[in-house]
């Protein structure tokens, strides 16, 4: 897979990932928007960001794909750090908009 940008019916695709059949993730855009994009940024296989100026707003749109609970807990713990550096590194006076599968498990 690897890290790349693509056009699909009229929008435009960035996507990061390692292999084919695991974890990635992607952020499809308008095509009448994607002009707008100014940044894109990978972290890895699990977090994406865009930055996107829209009129006197910037917009920060993060994605996210976070480890299963059956993972251990140094992988879990590397990607909330990391997530938390992504977003961190947002100005304030930024827009922020995450999301993402975040894999949350409610009871056993």
């Amino acid at each position: 897979m690897g890290a790349k940008a693509c056009e699909i019916n009229g929008y435009k695709l960035w996507y990061f990932g390692s292999t084919k059949a695991r974890n990635g993730v992607g952020i499809l855009v308008d095509k009448e928007l994607t002009d707008r994009v100014v940044e894109v940024r990978r972290k890895g296989d699990r977090i994406m960001a865009i930055k996107l100026v829209a009129g006197e707003e910037i917009l920060n749109v993060i994605c996210v794909y976070a480890p299963q609970v059956e993972l251990a807990d140094d992988i879990k713990r590397m990607f909330w750090e990391e997530l938390e550096e992504v977003m961190q590194s947002v100005p304030q006076n930024e827009k922020l908009c995450l999301g993402g599968d975040f894999n949350g498990h409610i009871g056993e």
